[in-house]
């Protein structure tokens, strides 16, 4: 794996970098992280895959959770061994389009938990509500894109993943919820951050309650086309909307754009590795 090495502290600031493999997740120890590199980007040291090492779970202020194939006792025991949470999760899969968590409790207890993230802090039960860790990069980068005062519609809000972080920088963020469990978490995370004169939210279907028009429209679901067009009917030449799936949707998205009287340019990036040869995307389209 070609990587550069910086300081663990840098994590956050360089997780926006075009240099950066964002379907490969850092190695981290003793304060330096090996950060993979895109292919024909500059590297500084080559490291060996690591086929051997333990897999990889996701730590939520003092519980871990594992994704994907259940994770094997020995797997479980050497996580409890280097972090001592107070609970593991198994999380298979996340249901409908309320994103509901299919979870089993294999140690300890879980609940509530208080997670910071590159300065924002979200409370969440993840047996109850969706969250990926696996984000943070693209969290960063459109945190880095607002600019204060952008009037921002957060489509999916879920518990603020976004919502938060792009009031921090300074848009004025109106967050729609669909999930009743996720909207309280999202009102929490509004009020523990101190955003509550520049993030508001909604609960409902974001398609029936949006209203005005917006610089910048996040549609961070994988069932995200079905309201690409709501997105249009609240845009303006200029707008950006970033809209989130499994697939490039290009072609429909250029459709459905010239239907509604826009041009529009596209480009597609990966956020993150979703499962055996499918990636997560983010296409970000720019209305003219």
């Amino acid at each position: 794996m070609k990587a550069r090495k910086v300081s663990s502290s840098e994590l956050g600031s360089i997780a926006v970098e075009s240099w950066v493999d964002q379907t490969r997740r850092p190695y981290v120890q003793d304060g330096y992280a090996w950060v993979p590199v895109r292919d024909g980007c500059a590297w500084d040291e080559d490291l060996p895959e690591r086929a051997g090492d333990p897999r990889g779970y996701q730590r939520l202020g003092d519980l871990l959770i594992f994704h994907g194939d259940r994770p094997s006792e020995a797997e479980v025991d050497g996580a409890i061994r280097r972090c001592h949470p107070r609970g593991v999760l198994w999380t298979r899969t996340h249901l409908g389009v309320m994103r509901i968590p299919e979870t089993t409790l294999l140690y300890g207890e879980a609940g509530e938990v208080l997670h910071r993230e590159n300065g924002s802090r979200y409370w969440l039960d993840p047996q109850q509500v969706m969250f990926s860790q696996g984000n943070r990069a693209e969290k960063a980068r459109l945190s880095a894109a607002v600019s204060p005062g952008e009037r921002v519609a957060d489509m999916c809000a879920g518990i603020g993943y976004f919502s938060v972080p792009l009031g921090r920088a300074g848009a004025t963020v109106d967050a729609f919820e669909l999930n009743p469990v996720s909207y309280r978490y999202l009102l929490r995370n509004i009020r523990e951050n101190r955003l509550e004169g520049s993030v508001r939210g909604f609960l409902g279907d974001c398609r029936t309650l949006i209203s005005g028009v917006y610089d910048r429209l996040l549609i961070g679901h994988f069932e995200g086309i079905t309201m690409f067009g709501a997105a249009l009917a609240h845009a303006r030449t200029g707008s950006v909307i970033h809209l989130h799936a499994l697939e490039d949707q290009s072609d429909q998205v250029l459709t459905l754009a010239a239907e509604a009287g826009f041009s529009a340019e596209v480009s597609v990036r990966v956020v993150k590795k979703y499962g055996p040869c499918r990636v997560h995307l983010v296409q970000d389209v720019v209305l003219g």
